[in-house]
């Protein structure tokens, strides 16, 4: 089980962000999670949104380089350790993470993350398997 990720490339300059997230908005689209890395001349908006296939449809017409990337969405307790103890079980395995980064919930027992790991398959089994939950495309947004 998988969420798709928007990445976006776009190049480093004033305003980018705030012109990327007003498309966004002005086009009722939500976004439930983010993450922004850069270069001196480049960077990649990476997101979870509330309705990936509109998101990717506008910034494209608007001349954005867009694509979609396969992502854990996992959720984890929201106490110390709970995303520690996440990490444990996906190292027990071997599995390295490429990134993560945090999602936006408004349960309060509750914190999830976005993981990116190439061997989505065995992420998935390891982590069901631990009794961890994750995410599936039809439970973003979180309510």
């Amino acid at each position: 089980m998988a969420i798709t990720q928007l990445s976006i490339f776009m190049e480093n300059r004033f305003g980018m962000i705030r012109k990327l997230t007003k498309i966004l908005g002005d086009n009722g689209i939500d976004i439930r999670a983010l993450s922004v890395t850069d270069t001196e001349g480049f960077g990649v908006l990476r997101m979870i949104v509330s309705d990936t296939k509109k998101a990717k449809d506008v910034l494209s017409m608007e001349e954005c380089i867009v694509s979609t990337t396969p992502v854990l969405g996992v959720v984890i307790p929201d106490v110390p350790g709970g995303l520690s103890s996440v990490l444990t079980t996906l190292a027990e395995h071997k599995i390295n993470i490429e990134y993560l980064y945090a999602f936006i919930t408004r349960k309060g027992t509750q914190a999830c993350v976005v993981i990116h790991v190439k061997e989505n398959t065995k992420a998935v089994k390891v982590l069901t398997e631990a009794g961890i939950t994750l995410l599936s495309d039809d439970q973003v947004p979180l309510q």
